[in-house]
């Protein structure tokens, strides 16, 4: 395996895709705390979207070529929904949701994720568009079907600080378990295209890491809890072998001293209160805390079904290097080596990919042309 290039600059090879003129091609998947929006075009950006961008910011903006054009995948917090519509209005994204000849019938566009009910209305309200709701769970899994057979070096491992590409042979993906860490936690297992099942899942995710980390440091968004815990040292606030005997030889002997077991354990001292503890070990602490949790029940998911590859996905692992390490280290101990834990790099837009997928081939939406190879540049933008 060779280690990933940055996210910024690096090249793929990308299969030859077909895409009809009439295509429909906007979809979403609105969650707790994020919404992810996936659309077509025919350009990489159009001046429209360059001016629109001084308008509306976006929390990311990624695009990946596609034969006759590109698909982008966006991220907005679920709080700014009415900026979100607007950027649907702005750049026109919902008008090819009605053709030529269904004028004054409303537009569908398919909406995956809690948002797709609470907020139907807002949509016919703001911008005249009909939601057509599609089931969550479904959706993710073809999203990561579609994700991890269509888009080149999607999949990676994160061993000792390094990302390192994970090849992956269409003929022999399944099984696996896909591990979705949204707002909360839900664990798929995806035996084939179209087939499969929810198994277990645990509210213990990103929206209460998110919640938890904004109550104990005051951090206003996620992304500034997975920055302050690069700097955060867990021996500040959680409690290991060492602090619990005072008999080093027999620590030596029977257990590792930097073995952690208590997360914000120093925390229970009668003098410390919340002003002492660095917000920057808070945020390392629960981020480990949390991780660690999710690594050893999608395990045990593995071990109870045989399972050799995870696939984890879901914006809670964007960027999140506690995270990465945490799950990859959790599953190799959990399963005795037998599973790998493996990352998508379009971790947020699994449902909404899904979602898309949902128009159906009868429309030619990104299927392969095995006839051709074009060398193509995966191009990504942030703005923050």
């Amino acid at each position: 395996m060779a280690e990933i290039p940055n996210h910024h600059d690096y090249n793929t090879t990308s299969e030859r895709r077909r895409i009809q003129e009439d295509v429909p091609y906007l979809a979403l998947d609105i969650g707790g705390s994020l919404i992810k929006l996936v659309y077509f075009s025919r350009r990489e950006q159009s001046p429209e979207e360059e001016d629109n961008a001084n308008l509306i910011k976006t929390l990311e903006s990624t695009s990946h070529p596609v034969h006759g054009g590109w698909l982008h995948l966006v991220k907005f917090e679920t709080r700014e929904i009415n900026q979100c519509l607007d950027f649907i209005k702005f750049n026109q994204l919902h008008s090819s949701q009605v053709g030529p000849q269904q004028k004054g019938i409303a537009a569908k566009v398919k909406v995956t994720g809690s948002g797709a009910h609470k907020f139907a209305d807002l949509f016919m309200e703001k911008i005249g568009v009909t939601v057509e709701k599609k089931d969550e769970m479904d959706c993710l899994a073809v999203g990561a079907n579609f994700l991890l057979k269509v888009f080149q070096h999607e999949a990676f491992t994160f061993i000792e600080g390094k990302k390192e590409s994970v090849d992956i042979d269409e003929n022999d993906l399944f099984p696996y378990l896909l591990v979705n860490i949204g707002s909360g936690v839900s664990i798929h297992k995806v035996t084939g295209d179209g087939d499969s099942e929810a198994v277990d899942g645990t509210r213990i995710g990103g929206i209460a890491c998110w919640g938890l980390g904004r109550l104990l440091t005051k951090c206003k968004s996620f992304n500034e809890i997975v920055e302050l815990s690069k700097y955060g040292n867990l021996k500040g606030i959680d409690l290991f072998v060492e602090d619990t005997f005072g008999d080093q030889k027999y620590v030596e002997k029977n257990a590792p001293p930097d073995m952690n077991i208590g997360s914000f354990g120093k925390a229970i001292s009668e003098n410390r209160t919340l002003e002492d503890c660095k917000a920057e070990d808070i945020s390392l602490s629960l981020l480990e805390m949390i991780s660690q949790n999710i690594g050893q029940i999608a395990s045990l998911n593995a071990r109870i079904y045989g399972i050799k590859r995870i696939f984890f996905g879901g914006s809670f692992i964007k960027d999140n290097t506690c995270a990465l390490e945490t799950l990859s280290s959790s599953v190799h101990y959990q399963t005795n080596g037998a599973a790998k834990a493996i990352f998508l790099r379009h971790e947020g837009f699994v449902g909404a990919l899904g979602a898309l997928m949902s128009y159906g081939n009868k429309h030619g939406l990104l299927i392969k042309d095995e006839s051709q190879n074009v060398e193509t540049t995966l191009k990504s933008t942030h703005e923050l």
